[in-house]
């Protein structure tokens, strides 16, 4: 039984069924010629500076979480270091292999860094009397597996501080793992990271937590067969790992730009990066190393200015600013290390890789506001605009994670929004409907399945991937078309340079082949991290999942008394919308006495709610119908449907 993670966020889905391996596709001849034609490649020192400073190698890497499950193997990638096959961008591949070295690395003296126990590194700094940590890790089994075997290959001493350089979850959810929450509270280790970090860290996956989760499945390939034919690199590492996250609340944030700081008799020089990969996230430069960590503002690829699981988009326009600015702010770096892949030296080489990275940003903002002026299309424009050759043959620029039709749509949506102007697209049929009419309109499955067969053998991939999808939508038991629609993507995702847009290719194929697997079971694995969120927050999350079919014509409210936190709060429904406000006022139907802590497992599903006015911590007065009432209007949040209808 394989346990995989459907969420990187707050609520956390557990399915344990194993995974289904769709049936092999051949490689087309199409695919062939495309994948022979492909002759850049990366430079002999990337792949010396990969491999530079290796202290320790970590061999047949598997880590498992405290009940014996597996939540990280890099044992399963050993094919990669295999010939280069037709069932992967050659590109893609190498990217592949040197992100499967994990080890214990000496960046520079002074500063290690733990990579491939995680989709992210640990970076560890020597202070006068212990270690500064950067970035925890995904889960506290990661972060756990990694400072071991860091204090196993150096020396053991204590953590004194622990710096978040962003606000996603793969650089702080670990950080229970390593540390104590007493030992912060208690002030012996102190927490940087830049503001608005806690609550950028709960927004992100708290409202949208469902839908996010699902299509993480499709972005970090979850579920398919590690293999030259499945997943085999996201293009900033591995995959997203599994376990339990957590959190600690910052001591220190970081709000300016340049902030200077002596941690453990170490001077940071920290620039404040808002709005751009992350919008709380913040760059440091070791001044006594001319080492510069720029978090995720630079990258060993083309970033996401929007990411195919579902974020907010990010500003192109501010990210090639705060590049720049790190260059004129820091203009003797000698050591780039970065928060995923491998570090960069010389101080050459590194300016030349920001100019590019900010050059691209801003060519991609720019020129995508140029043909908008024009009146092209948000599609339109994702075909139409191309790299300049000084910016698309430098392999840093390289589109291993981001990809530019995404980004192009971003920048576009950003500023414009999802209406294209041509009214024809202002009120589109809902898509199971629409696939239906194309069909007819098409002269129907069988005339289109002979076409599309045709258009397989030219490698027309594309074409018979949109053409495919009508008639699996408005047919979804139609076997000729699925299996068909599934080679077509899996011939996709083998000329894929992404390593995103090769597993969303991959796992649509698999699960056309062999179906969307059944929620066997729902785990809650976030209690380390919600138990901070505010329950303001908590409460946001509630309203978005009350069912207004249950909730019409009800007019409940509850005072809700957390015994943990002193506090309390009126929650009350009016025409079929969730409001709440602190403090205790107006009419009540019941009174809940219950502590934070459990009233989050109560609305995560890890406690039942028809037994919660029985648990010894929980005191009620009132209605105990208008309590039980007023939880059962809110919905289980369940996976749903991407490549057949909903």
């Amino acid at each position: 039984m394989k346990i995989t993670l459907l969420s990187i966020g707050a609520l956390i889905f557990i399915c344990t069924a194993c995974s289904k391996t769709p049936e092999s596709v051949e490689v087309s001849e199409y695919t062939k010629s495309f994948i022979h034609n492909v002759s850049l490649k990366f430079d002999e020192i990337d792949k010396q500076e990969a491999t530079r400073g290796l202290i320790a190698e970590a061999k047949s890497l598997t880590i498992n979480d405290n009940k014996g499950k597996v939540v990280w193997d890099m044992s399963a990638y050993s094919f990669l270091q295999k010939e280069k096959p037709q069932t992967a961008h050659p590109l893609l591949w190498e990217m592949a292999q040197l992100n499967a070295t994990p080890g214990l690395y000496q960046v520079v003296h002074g500063i290690y860094q733990i990579r491939g126990f995680d989709i992210a590194n640990m970076t560890i700094i020597e202070g006068k009397t212990g270690w500064i940590v950067v970035d925890t890790l995904t889960t506290k089994e990661t972060a756990m597996a990694a400072f071991d075997f860091f204090k196993k290959n150096v020396k053991k001493k204590p953590i004194v501080a622990i710096i978040f350089t962003h606000s996603h979850i793969d650089h702080f959810g670990g950080v229970l793992g390593i540390v104590t929450e007493n030992d912060v509270k208690n002030k012996k280790i102190t927490v940087i990271a830049p503001k608005g970090f806690m609550e950028e860290a709960f927004s992100e996956n708290i409202l949208l937590a469902n839908a996010m989760a699902r299509r993480a499945e499709y972005q970090f390939g979850q579920d398919l067969p590690i293999s030259p034919t499945g997943q085999i690199d996201s293009g900033i590492g591995k995959t997203a790992a599994q376990g339990s996250y957590s959190i600690v609340e910052p001591t220190v944030t970081v709000d300016t730009t340049p902030t200077k700081m002596i941690i453990d008799g170490v001077e940071f020089i920290f620039q404040y990066t808002p709005d751009t990969e992350a919008p709380a996230e913040m760059t440091f430069y070791l001044s006594a190393y001319k080492a510069f960590c720029p978090a995720e503002i630079v990258s060993r690829t083309m970033h996401n200015l929007y990411t195919l699981r579902g974020t907010k988009i990010r500003d192109a326009y501010k990210w090639s600013k705060y590049i720049n600015e790190s260059l004129q702010l820091f203009p003797d770096v000698e050591v780039c290390f970065f928060t995923h892949n491998w570090p960069m030296y010389g101080n050459n080489r590194i300016r030349e890789f920001f100019m590019k990275q900010a050059d691209m940003y801003k060519f991609i903002h720019d020129q995508t506001i140029r043909l908008a002026n024009k009146g092209f299309t948000p599609d339109e424009i994702a075909h139409k605009l191309t790299l300049p050759q000084s910016l698309s043959l430098f392999i840093p620029n390289r589109q291993f994670y981001g990809v530019l039709q995404q980004n192009v749509k971003a920048v576009y949506q950003m500023y414009m929004g999802w209406y294209n102007g041509n009214p024809a697209y202002l009120n589109q049929l809902p898509d199971g409907e629409r696939a239906k009419r194309y069909v007819e309109y098409m002269g129907g499955v069988k005339s289109i399945l002979e076409k599309a067969g045709k258009s397989y053998t030219n490698g027309d991939y594309q074409w018979v991937a949109e053409v495919l999808n009508h008639v699996v939508m408005a047919q979804p038991d139609n076997q000729e078309a699925r299996k068909l629609l599934a080679k077509t993507y899996t011939q996709l995702a083998y000329q894929a340079k992404s390593g995103v847009w090769r597993n969303v290719y991959l796992k649509a194929a698999q699960e056309l082949s062999t179906g969307m697997q059944k929620k066997k079971s729902v785990m809650f694995k976030g209690y380390d991290m919600l138990k901070h969120m505010p329950p303001e927050k908590l409460f946001d999350s509630m309203a978005v999942n009350l069912n207004p079919e249950k909730a019409e014509h009800s007019t409940i409210s509850i005072a809700i008394h957390f015994s943990d936190k002193n506090a309390s709060y009126m929650l009350y429904i009016r025409n079929s919308v969730l409001y709440y406000s602190k403090g205790i006022t107006g009419k009540k139907e019941a009174d809940l006495h219950i502590p934070y802590t459990t009233f989050i497992k109560l609305i995560t599903g890890s406690i039942d709610k028809t037994k919660i006015l029985f648990d010894k911590d929980v005191q009620w007065n009132g209605s105990n119908v208008a309590l039980i009432k007023f939880f059962s209007m809110f919905e289980k949040q369940e996976r749903f449907a991407i490549v057949t209808p909903r």
